[in-house]
């Protein structure tokens, strides 16, 4: 270890290869876990690349490890692509070292992994408490019998005519048939005046009565959609419209079990096993107010003791292994509601819901109206909040300043809480923002700033060596007007002089890399930890789907045409309720509201409604901010657009599209 980098030997090509893994795989371990390895032989190995997070199963690693010595324990992180193994002697622990460093296996999938394996004292994993279900969530096992399953899946034809009303509808990741009525995936809702002919399938009719009978489900359904999913699919995080469907959803897995995860507003994640044959029903909170899917992958992390037992997935890192996903088929039923809903959860239901989220906008007028509700009003609200969470400069906005001349004047058009004003203390910089509680932050700070409108700067034409615009422009509602923000920009610039821009991008994953928006998805089952506030790129979100974009869609990098027509291939949702985003999820709208979860004194600041039942108590209050994310190219397009412009750079930078441009 140690010693053989002191000695005189020399390394051949492959030795050293081996070496940089290993340790690369110790400084994964101290930055993850905060242990150190040691160098000299101890019970308990770390082996690296022998982990959940990199597809190897406890059903794989343990025969390996078993063949040096009696395994006390194997714990395996879930998500980590290490695992702990603790021998009964040093002496065993050190043959695995010896014969198993850099040794090749081949994991579930096919593919090579070479294991890198260090000493370590002791091994310290966060075990979580157990979590309830969701309130109102219950799960049947064998709730049928494998020949009526048979039956069920041979009723589904796939291939029929064409012209049948409730033929499938095929989605980029699932087939997909709908009995009924059809359900429709763009606002999780049906259309109560056009039901399908033929109803529901007869083979259903009997399984149904049999289901109120026993108890299982209290109305009888009228609506069915059957999904096949292959490894590998999904469907997103989502709530069944409250408005649209009764109190009762019920979904029965046939061909093969998988792990649906539900989702509370707090961020708790329960990730569920839902086994083959078995019935899901969800009623009250767990129907109305956790949002509930399914993460597109090949394996879920699942208990190695309880097999496929239904249930919680528990994060005891001695019990976890991986488990290879088949074709799954389920039979989603719903009752259409004829009434309102008048559930417990005002403030996420589509029938009570005081102020509905807006429309998409469809004027100048409206644009403006829409911006001063959903991003001038909430920034002055949250702004203590949010200048709390925004402390970390970005490595190229901070490369950009210091590479600008000494003595050049700076303008940041949108500075917020004026994070970037003191980056480079040779610049002389000046801040703008419309939220004039931001702006008190700045100049307690002892920098320059003053409120205006992005749209209107009171600064002389062309008299700034450079400014920077972070995280705005994606705050306009209209194409138009974020055109007209990109203009002021370069109105501001000298010849000569540059702009960053940096705004949201549609694409959260960019070269088979994903941003860390996504990365730093909470799994938390209820850990505080977890649950902490968010210092990323748009803090801590709180999540309801009440209406969702076409969840299917794929945005192809735009001309100027398109930009100046709206966006991605001109993807304007007019007439439509603006979808509210769920949190840590791909983005599936370009136009929607953020919702940011305010912590602090809730009586310091101005309260909402809770998203919990209307008796309860809840002191963070929800508040929504509009977005337009950008997809590929259409920043870029925006810019070209520009008279006397060019553009020097276009990059994405972690989850944002970025120019840098040069007025000539």
């Amino acid at each position: 270890m140690e010693s053989s980098q002191q000695s005189n030997y020399k390394l051949n090509k492959t030795e050293k290869k081996f070496l940089r893994k290993q340790i690369k795989a110790r400084h994964t371990l101290l930055r993850h876990e905060g242990i150190e390895t040691v160098s000299y032989a101890t019970q308990i190995l770390v082996v690296a690349n022998g982990g959940l997070g990199n597809g190897m199963s406890r059903n794989q690693l343990l025969p390996v490890l078993e063949k040096f010595g009696r395994v006390d324990a194997l714990l395996m992180p879930p998500n980590k692509p290490y695992s702990f193994v603790r021998y009964e002697t040093p002496e065993e622990s050190k043959k695995a070292y010896v014969t198993l460093n850099g040794k090749e296996i081949v994991d579930d999938v096919g593919q090579k992994i070479i294991l890198y394996l260090n000493f370590v004292e002791k091994a310290r994993w966060k075990e979580l408490d157990l979590q309830a279900l969701p309130p109102g969530l219950i799960v049947v096992e064998e709730i049928i019998s494998s020949e009526d399953e048979k039956m069920l899946l041979e009723s589904v034809n796939w291939t029929e005519d064409t012209d049948l009303q409730n033929f499938q509808k095929s989605l980029k990741h699932r087939r997909v048939k709908h009995f009924g009525y059809e359900f429709h995936y763009e606002n999780n809702n049906v259309d109560k005046d056009k039901p399908l002919p033929g109803g529901l399938p007869d083979i259903c009719d009997s399984i149904l009565e049999k289901w109120l009978k026993e108890g299982f489900i209290r109305h009888k359904p009228d609506q069915l959609t059957v999904n096949q999913y292959e490894p590998g699919h999904g469907i997103p995080a989502h709530i069944d419209t409250h408005s649209a469907f009764e109190d009762e959803i019920i979904s029965l897995s046939l061909g093969s079990e998988i792990v649906m995860d539900f989702k509370h507003p707090d961020g708790v994640t329960v990730p569920v096993m839902l086994p083959r044959r078995s019935l899901l029903v969800m009623t009250g909170e767990s129907r109305y107010l956790w949002t509930h899917g399914i993460t597109p992958r090949k394996f879920d992390t699942v208990q190695a003791s309880q097999s496929h037992k239904g249930g919680i997935i528990t994060k005891d890192v001695g019990d976890l292994t991986l488990n290879k996903r088949g074709i799954r088929t389920s039979f989603t039923f719903r009752k259409v509601r004829q009434t309102p809903c008048n559930c417990s959860y005002p403030l996420v239901c589509d029938s009570q819901m005081k102020e509905p989220p807006p429309s998409f906008p469809e004027s100048d007028k409206e644009a403006a109206q829409l911006e001063q509700e959903y991003v001038h009003r909430v920034y002055e609200e949250i702004a203590g909040h949010f200048s709390s969470t925004r402390h970390s400069a970005w490595p190229r906005i901070v490369e950009f300043l210091k590479a600008l001349p000494s003595g050049s004047l700076v303008a940041d058009i949108g500075c917020g809480n004026g994070k970037y004003l003191g980056i480079n203390k040779e610049l002389y910089m000046i801040g703008c923002d419309r939220s004039q509680k931001l702006v008190d932050i700045c100049r307690e700070r002892q920098f320059q700033a003053f409120v205006c409108d992005a749209l209107a700067v009171p600064i002389r034409s062309g008299s700034c060596d450079a400014c920077i615009s972070i995280a705005v422009i994606h705050h306009f509602a209209t194409a138009e007007r974020r055109m007209a923000s990109l203009q002021e920009l370069v109105r501001l610039l000298r010849p000569g002089g540059k702009a960053l821009i940096y705004v949201w991008a549609l694409e959260q994953e960019y070269n088979k890399k994903k941003s860390k928006y996504l990365r730093e998805n909470r799994l938390s089952q209820g850990r505080k930890e977890d649950i902490s506030n968010d210092t990323s790129v748009q803090g801590l979100l709180v999540e309801q789907m009440l209406d969702v974009g076409n969840q299917d869609s794929a945005c192809s990098a735009p001309s100027v045409n398109d930009f100046q027509k709206g966006g991605c291939n001109s993807r304007k949702v007019t007439n439509s309720k603006l979808p509210i985003h769920t949190n840590r999820t791909s983005f599936h709208s370009q136009d929607l509201l953020v919702p940011w979860h305010l912590k602090g004194n809730p009586g310091k600041d101005k309260p909402t409604e809770p998203f919990g039942p209307v008796e309860s108590h809840d002191p963070s209050p929800v508040f929504h901010r509009y977005y337009h994310v950008f997809c590929e190219g259409e920043l870029e397009a925006a810019c070209q657009t520009l008279n006397n412009v060019s553009i020097l750079q276009s990059y994405y930078d972690q989850g944002n599209w970025c120019v840098i441009l040069q007025k000539v």
